[in-house]
C-alpha cells in the first residue's frame, strides 16, 4: 500500500514560513525565490484541501489546522536533524574538528594532542583556534571548549579544570630592589591584565590589598600574551592555574604567593546533547576527561 505524504520541497517550505511567518524570510532560509516559496505552499494546500495560512496584507498567520500541523512538523525536522547528526557523529574514523580559544590551544591542548593520534590513529583531529562568545557551536564544529560557567542550552558541557588565580611574574622581579615579601608589595609593580581589569580588582578586593592602583597597566587581548608580558619581566600577571602552569614548570614565571582565587568560569568540553556518546565524539571525550584526570592526580600546583 503507497503512502499518501506530501511533497517534501512544500513541507520544508511550509516549516520554515510557519517559523518566520514570513514567505519572504523562508526564501532567504532556502535559498529560492519568495515566488517558489509561495507555490510550494500553495501546492501544500492544495494536496491536504486545507488553508493552512491566512494572507494579510502586511502579516502573516497560520490558520488553526496551520498551528496545529507546524507544532507537529517541528518535532519531526527536529528528530531528522538529530537522526542526522547522530549517523555523521557515528563513524569511528574520519575527521574531528575541535574549536576552543587560542590560549588554552596552546598552552594546554597542542603540547597533549599527539598523545589522542597515537591513540586512534584513524581520526585526524583538526584544531580551530578561534575567539567566539561562549554557548555558541557552528555546523563545521564537532566538538568545542568553553569558558564560563557551565550551562549551555542544547549542549552537554563536562568540566575539565576548576580554574585557580594567582599572581605570576618573572624570577628576574627578584633581582630588583622591589621586594615581593607581602601582598601591599603589589603597588611597587606594574600589574598585566587580561582582557579587562576586572580580574585583578576582584582579586585585590578579596584579600584586601591596599594601595595598588589597578587601573594602571597594560590590557592584553588574550591569556598568553599576559603571561609571555609577565615571564619578560614586564610586571605581574593574574595567572590562569590552567594556562600559567607550563611556563611555571619551566621556571618562566613563578609564584611569588601562596594566595589563590577560585574563580567562577572554568574550562568546558561542550558537544551537542545528542551527539556526546557517539564515535569520534566520544573518543576524543574519553580521551580528553582522562588526560584531565591524570594531570589532577600528579598537580601539587593546585
Amino acid at each position: 500500500m503507497m503512502r499518501r505524504l506530501p511533497p517534501l520541497n512544500s513541507l520544508k517550505a511550509f516549516e520554515a514560513a510557519a517559523r518566520h511567518l514570513s514567505f519572504t524570510r523562508a526564501a532567504e532560509e532556502l535559498f529560492v525565490t519568495q515566488a517558489a516559496v509561495s507555490h510550494q505552499i500553495k501546492a501544500l494546500e492544495d494536496f491536504l484541501s486545507m488553508k493552512l495560512f491566512i494572507r494579510k496584507n502586511r502579516s502573516l498567520l497560520l490558520t488553526e489546522e496551520g498551528q496545529s500541523y507546524y507544532l507537529d512538523l517541528k518535532e519531526i525536522f527536529q528528530s531528522l536533524q538529530e537522526a542526522t547528526e547522530r549517523l555523521v557523529a557515528k563513524g569511528a574514523k574520519g575527521a574531528i574538528t575541535v574549536a576552543l580559544p587560542p590560549s588554552f590551544a596552546i598552552q594546554w591542548l597542542v603540547p597533549r594532542i599527539n598523545k589522542f593520534s597515537q591513540a586512534n590513529p584513524d581520526i585526524d583531529v583538526r584544531i580551530k583556534a578561534v575567539d567566539f562568545d561562549e554557548g555558541f557551536l557552528t555546523d563545521d564544529v564537532d566538538v568545542a571548549i568553553y569558558y564560563g560557567r557551565g550551562k549551555w542550552t542544547g549542549l552537554h558541557a563536562d568540566k575539565l579544570h576548576t580554574e585557580y588565580l594567582t599572581p605570576v611574574c618573572s624570577p628576574m622581579l627578584f633581582q630588583g630592589d622591589k621586594p615581593l615579601d607581602k601582598l601591599d608589595d603589589l603597588k611597587h609593580h606594574m600589574l598585566l591584565h587580561d582582557s579587562s581589569r576586572e580580574a585583578w580588582k576582584n582579586w585585590i578586593r578579596h584579600y584586601h590589598v591596599s594601595g595598588v592602583n589597578v587601573n594602571q597597566g597594560p590590557v592584553f587581548s588574550h591569556s598568553m600574551l599576559v603571561l609571555q608580558a609577565a615571564a619578560l619581566g614586564q610586571g605581574i600577571a593574574l595567572g590562569h592555574s590552567v594556562l600559567a602552569r607550563p611556563d611555571i614548570e619551566a621556571g618562566r614565571l613563578i609564584c611569588p604567593f601562596e594566595e589563590k582565587l577560585i574563580s567562577k568560569n572554568a574550562y568546558y568540553l561542550v558537544c551537542h546533547q545528542s551527539q556526546y556518546e557517539l564515535g569520534k565524539i566520544s573518543a576524543f571525550r574519553e580521551w580528553l576527561l582522562a588526560q584531565v584526570q591524570e594531570e589532577q592526580e600528579n598537580d601539587d600546583y593546585h
